[in-house]
């Protein structure tokens, strides 16, 4: 018979690797998941485990049924901060570059997060909206600007910055390398990689 698997606890101190969630908000194309998939890529080079849970991925596959109201983004918001904490429980390393605009929305995160007594870390990755409608990287602002999309955060929708973030990285001017360097020396410092 096989034995049951280890609590979340014990499955942790097993890998002694300590969980925690980076929690990455900003505007659309501020350079989240650019940053989160550099510094996993780095992390997991050296074998720590870790996982991306990106928030256009996660609303693709398991929030399909939502759409942009307020109620709506903290439901999606809150979804991907229990996967989080979940994930993290068990020792991963989480990575979640989302948008999360509202601040109550990452407030309910962090607190499921201390509730259980996960990490969580906040990371404002803090690129002007001018310099993220120059990268418009699946091309929201310009269909914005074409009267084709309304409801775009940071333009008709309000996206709330975070007043204390752990971390606060400015990406404009800056190459992936430096700003991941930066949010990896982040992580070591706390002993998370």
């Amino acid at each position: 018979m096989a034995a049951a698997p280890p609590a979340a606890p014990a499955a942790a101190a097993a890998t002694r690797e300590r969980g925690a969630t980076v929690w990455l908000t900003g505007l659309p194309s501020a350079g989240k998941t650019t940053l989160a998939r550099a510094v996993a890529e780095r992390l997991t080079a050296t074998g720590r485990r870790t996982e991306v849970l990106d928030g256009d991925e996660i609303r693709r596959f398991l929030s399909q049924e939502l759409g942009f109201t307020r109620a709506d983004r903290h439901t999606n918001v809150t979804r991907i901060g229990f996967l989080a904490q979940l994930l993290a429980s068990h020792g991963v390393l989480v990575l979640a570059p989302v948008i999360a605009p509202y601040t109550a929305s990452r407030a309910a995160v962090r607190d499921r997060h201390a509730a259980a007594g996960t990490a969580y870390l906040e990371v404002h990755v803090a690129t002007p909206v001018e310099v993220c409608s120059v990268r418009d990287v699946k091309g929201l602002y310009a269909r914005q600007a074409a009267g084709e999309l309304t409801g775009l955060t940071g333009i008709d929708d309000p996206y709330e910055e975070p007043d204390a973030p752990e971390l606060r990285i400015r990406t404009e001017g800056r190459s992936v390398a430096d700003t991941a360097a930066e949010l990896h020396a982040f992580l070591a410092e706390r002993g998370l990689a």
